[in-house]
């Protein structure tokens, strides 16, 4: 485990906030390059001038942790011109740190999906770059619960997948579980994943952002996107019409376009394809709540069995880099992605579901903590267990009859173990 004092100074140095594209714009209504770009290694200069020519720039629309990892990637080619765009004062404010950070092991996603390949490829990934690095990160394992003969029986399946993926599992015997873990209950079985960790998001996209910086990429905050023309359907570029906070507008025209806005990806995308490849965004709101007791506090991930068709992987328990548990998310389907209040209704469900394997928390104690939405596109299994579960795979695709126009739809978990290994395909389907 890397000690999280060393590295105060990424947060601490690394501004949050660069200045905006449109601060040099003198017009409002012409056409407009970044070009000019002075840079140094914790900041940008951007400069806005009208051309008349098609940008160079190539814009990623969003900075949570996947946006940034592809700005990242795509900044390490000579001769690029990355502009990372993102509507809110700062990367990675909505899904991306509303999460329960854990380093997924690549278990739920069935043989053949992208959230398999990417998952299995970017832990690889994560894990070296916070070792290379020194970004906080803890490989705590984790533990699944079966409370009954059924879903011991669902652990065995899981277990047997993941050997065929070749990703290491194993049952803990019972009397070694009470002993490692005196306060989890397990009535039946604990299968253990030795890979599954945790990593403090927010140095992770702290570094992201400082390193696609210093390659030379434009980061632009506080910057919404508007309407996106492709132009004779992508072969002359894109348009985007672009408002900074103060209201002013500008226009980019660009060779590509990428879209990793989170949970404005769908209507995103619906904006340029045309009707009859339009889907349907769903929002999974998770709310999470913290621990006010010193006891109980394990030391491992706890998460109950998947349940059958349930979009979600339970109120599971999880903790922060200080060794604070903290507990979630659930499921509450909204139609307001922006609504990132704690439902306290859904406290005394939460309460019943924890005190299951987590028998002696003092209910007193949990507290209301904080929600985040998940992008989904579907309202099926969160795990992938056959035909029929509805499933959703990550949608990351260069969108047929559209250049250079690179979607990606549905980033949910596991997004954030993913975000490296979504760049590495995102500028392979770019350059290869």
């Amino acid at each position: 485990m890397k000690d999280v004092d060393e590295h105060t100074d990424i947060a601490e140095h690394r501004p949050m906030i660069i200045k905006n594209i449109f601060l040099q714009a003198s017009r409002s209504d012409g056409m407009y390059d970044v070009t000019g770009q002075s840079h140094s290694s914790f900041g940008t200069k951007n400069s806005l001038r009208k051309v008349s020519s098609v940008l160079v720039a190539m814009p990623v629309i969003g900075a949570g942790a996947v946006g940034l990892a592809i700005a990242r990637k795509l900044a390490e080619r000579d001769g690029t011109s990355t502009l990372l765009i993102e509507r809110h004062g700062a990367v990675g404010t909505e899904t991306s740190s509303r999460n329960s950070e854990v380093i997924h092991a690549g278990i739920y996603y069935g043989p053949t999906s992208l959230k398999t390949d990417l998952c299995l490829k970017g832990k690889r990934m994560m894990y070296e770059l916070c070792e290379r690095q020194g970004i906080p990160y803890r490989n705590c394992k984790k533990w699944i619960l079966a409370q009954d003969e059924q879903q011991h029986e669902q652990l065995d399946r899981t277990r047997k997948f993941a050997s065929s993926i070749g990703v290491p599992t194993h049952f803990v015997p019972l009397d070694e579980a009470r002993n490692r873990e005196p306060d989890v209950l397990a009535r039946n079985a604990v299968l253990e994943s030795p890979t599954t960790g945790i990593v403090d998001s927010h140095i992770y996209m702290s570094y992201l952002q400082s390193d696609f910086q210093s390659k030379g990429g434009d980061l632009a905050c506080h910057t919404t996107v508007g309407a996106i023309e492709p132009l004779s359907l992508g072969a002359q570029g894109y348009s985007v019409q672009t408002t900074s906070a103060s209201g002013e507008s500008a226009t980019v025209t660009t060779e590509t376009l990428i879209n990793s806005a989170g949970l404005d990806a769908v209507s995103l995308s619906n904006s340029i394809l045309p009707p009859k490849r339009h889907v349907t965004p769903y929002y999974a709101k998770g709310s999470y709540y913290s621990y006010a007791a010193a006891h109980p506090r394990p030391k491992t991930l706890v998460y109950p069995a998947p349940t059958t068709g349930a979009a979600g992987l339970g109120t599971h328990l999880t903790m922060d880099m200080t060794g604070a548990i903290r507990f979630g998310p659930d499921v509450e389907w909204v139609d307001n992605p922006n609504d990132l209040s704690v439902n306290e209704e859904r406290l005394g469900a939460a309460l019943d579901e924890i005190e299951i394997y987590l028998p002696s928390i003092n209910r007193e104690k949990v507290m209301l903590d904080y929600a985040g939405i998940r992008p989904k596109l579907g309202k099926g299994s969160a795990v992938a267990q056959g035909k029929g579960d509805g499933f959703s795979d990550f949608h990351i695709k260069k969108e047929e009859g559209f250049d250079n126009f690179v979607n990606l739809l549905g980033i949910e978990s596991p997004g954030l173990t993913s975000s490296l290994a979504i760049a590495e395909m995102v500028d392979g389907l770019l350059y290869r």
